[in-house]
């Protein structure tokens, strides 16, 4: 399907990335035809996609003959987005609204992938949010998104590294996650500040016993003050401190020491 390049697309609608929405455009279609193949082959799958902009993953996605579904609350990119629904016909629904007020489920049944440059504002919030609830393994078959080169880091992180923290527990305790590709700060217009990375996390078998929810509880209270010991910063939640007894893990360790098996011990306990 020959499309006109994104630049053009983006000077023929005015289109300016907005500071407020935390928008970076990605215009090298190259690039983005290999973020689009990171889940493998989306040939009749459905994708959800955030933050689509211009459209320029989106014509990828397309592409690659996947069915999108795509949120978007930047009205200005909307009679863009629209132009691409009328070159692939029936491949596209688009959206306007808010992805973090909108459940995915409410759109599409499942199973899906998620792909999304996300906004940097909320990229953190949905992340989470795709990874919580009760009810695993989730509707989503695999999440493909773009994070500034930190978060990322962040989220494969490893116990006793700096970066490691409550998105890696969250991130790796009942999903595997890994960086999928790194992407320079010179390919998205505006350049950001910052480099980027794509991150790409697949479910895998959950721990029995455990609560997602109070697996948040636990690190949400573990590295709230992570220069504490834990000791301190565990002491608010009521069964925490006698849980350390239990596993015979010291309260003077800090929370970036714990594993990911401590972590999941703990919460165990907590849930029962």
């Amino acid at each position: 399907m020959n499309l006109p390049p994104l630049r053009e697309v983006i000077a023929r609608h005015g289109l300016t990335a907005t500071k407020a929405l935390g928008q970076n455009f990605l215009l090298d279609e190259q690039l983005l035809a290999k973020i689009a193949a990171i889940p493998g082959n989306l040939g009749g799958q459905d994708v959800l996609e955030v933050g689509p902009g211009p459209g320029g993953l989106t014509r990828a996605l397309l592409r690659a003959g996947a069915k999108v579904t795509a949120i978007e609350m930047d009205r200005r990119c909307l009679p863009a987005l629209a132009e691409l629904a009328e070159a692939f016909p029936g491949q596209l629904r688009v959206i306007e609204g808010d992805a973090t007020k909108i459940a995915p489920a409410s759109l599409i049944d499942g199973p899906y992938h998620i792909l999304a440059n996300l906004p940097y504002n909320v990229g953190t919030a949905l992340f989470t949010g795709w990874l919580g609830g009760e009810a695993w393994p989730p509707l989503w078959s695999s999440l493909t998104l773009m994070f500034q080169q930190e978060v990322a880091e962040r989220i494969v992180a490893a116990p006793g590294s700096s970066a490691y923290g409550r998105l890696a527990i969250l991130a790796q305790w009942r999903s595997e996650a890994k960086i999928a590709m790194k992407v320079h700060r010179s390919a998205f217009t505006p350049p950001p500040k910052v480099m980027s990375a794509v991150v790409h996390v697949t479910p895998a078998a959950m721990p029995e016993g455990v609560s997602s929810r109070m697996l948040e509880r636990v690190t949400e209270a573990a590295f709230g003050q992570r220069r504490k010991m834990l000791r301190q910063s565990l002491k608010g939640l009521p069964g925490a401190l006698a849980a350390l007894d239990m596993l015979a893990i010291d309260s003077q360790r800090r929370a970036e020491t714990l594993t990911l098996a401590e972590f999941v011990g703990l919460a165990r306990i907590l849930s029962a």
